[in-house]
């Protein structure tokens, strides 16, 4: 059988290639090929060229594998900051939130993080893998190939060692890259007895050393905000759990300011919300090399403003978008949706827009084999039926890929 397989033709292929990590993008800028093929081996991309060009040159060298008329493919898409790993509805408090009580106040009133941590703490594992597999797989629909996934919903060394280990059990199930971290310091649980220090020391002392050892997850995260953890806090945590070698995220500026300041700090590889940053923070992240990770579904979900991102690119950040898919601020979970609209109300280019969910989001993860449709990358391909490329934010998440191919594989 031959080794090589050319996927085409496509009406356009958007490879990426060549756009820079840092700041704003022209739509003039990217490539799209029209007419294309993408010739795949052993899952990478070996190249994509005119279609035509490709069959003549390779020959009887290749499988060609025919596809419907109109398609437009494009890098799978990275969802860079997740929370699908949870049980129960915070509906209740979405309620709350339309009748003008305040996201703080309503975790003040034992609602928000702690009720998730109630009904999760009360699920099992297989209970747990099911929920991630079910949102993983409507996420490979909207086009997603690579996930990043957080704990932070056990808060308690059982429950947050059950949903590391339900992560990587869901990753051996579904197509897609799941990438864990661990936030068990999304906040201090009620039922701890000693203050956030002491709990913060815990998480380092005894809850870390066991994720290493196990290689549950590379990445640890904190929430730097008022009803989590202080800066101050937060600071010796992320150094102690930088010294390990875990890579550091922050969850940051989304009520308060202060998050941002610490992660380019620390060396975060990112900061996610950013809601609030200013112009100082601004120039702080577009200095550094700690990716700013806006997430349009925490501000559709909470009503409150987006982040600065225009601004960001404008400066020269590093801008990526995730989804915040969790059950209390972002219920929604729908990444093409919420980049959709955040473009609308942030004036941001296509371009733009799909870089941050491609290659700029790879880079938020550190994974830097995909993103971008060019020789050597993973072959994650989603294919959306249309014309043009401009079609897909057009129609603001209406337009669904109908072919998505993982490593080269066609998982729908």
């Amino acid at each position: 059988m031959k080794g090589m397989k050319l996927l085409g033709p496509f009406n356009q292929v958007m490879t990426m290639r060549g756009l820079p990590l840092k700041g704003a993008l022209k739509d003039k800028n990217c490539e799209v090929i029209p007419d294309a093929g993408i010739l795949v081996e052993k899952g990478r991309v070996v190249q994509t060229a005119s279609f035509k060009a490709l069959r003549q040159y390779y020959k009887e060298d290749i499988e060609i594998i025919p596809l419907p008329k109109d398609l437009v493919a494009l890098p799978g898409f990275t969802d860079s900051h997740t929370h699908i790993a949870f049980g129960g509805s915070r509906a209740a408090d979405y309620s709350k939130r339309l009748s003008g009580i305040s996201y703080l106040e309503i975790a003040r009133q034992g609602g928000g993080i702690w009720h998730t941590v109630q009904e999760t703490r009360n699920m099992s594992t297989h209970q747990i893998v099911e929920k991630i597999v079910t949102r993983a797989t409507r996420s490979i629909a909207s086009g997603i190939t690579t996930m990043e996934v957080k704990s932070g919903y056990g808060l308690e060394l059982e429950t947050e060692i059950r949903i590391l280990k339900a992560i990587a059990l869901a990753n051996k199930r579904i197509p897609s890259d799941l990438v864990a971290t661990c936030l068990a310091a999304h906040t201090k649980p009620p039922d701890f007895a000693g203050n956030k220090k002491t709990y913060l020391d815990w998480i380092i002392q005894e809850l870390a050393p066991i994720i290493k050892d196990e290689n549950l997850a590379g990445r640890m995260d904190i929430f730097v905000e008022e009803e989590a953890f202080s800066v101050d806090e937060a600071a010796p945590f992320l150094r102690a759990a930088k010294t390990m070698g875990f890579d550091l995220t922050v969850h940051g500026d989304q009520f308060t300011t202060g998050g941002s300041a610490l992660a380019v700090s620390m060396g975060a590889v990112s900061v996610d919300h950013l809601e609030v940053s200013g112009d100082a923070e601004i120039e702080m992240l577009s200095a550094s090399g700690t990716v700013a990770t806006v997430l349009p579904g925490a501000s559709l979900g909470l009503g409150m403003p987006f982040a600065p991102a225009r601004k960001l690119l404008d400066k020269g950040a590093i801008v990526a978008f995730g989804s915040d898919w969790n059950p209390g601020s972002a219920p929604m979970g729908d990444l093409l949706t919420e980049v959709s609209l955040l473009a609308a109300y942030e004036r941001l280019t296509m371009t733009e827009i799909f870089a941050g969910i491609t290659f700029r989001a790879a880079h938020s993860l550190r994974v830097l084999d995909r993103g971008r449709l060019i020789p050597g990358h993973t072959a994650d391909i989603a294919a959306f039926p249309c014309q043009d490329y401009r079609e897909i934010l057009y129609h603001q998440g209406t337009v669904r890929p109908t072919h998505v191919w993982k490593k080269g594989l066609k998982v729908l």
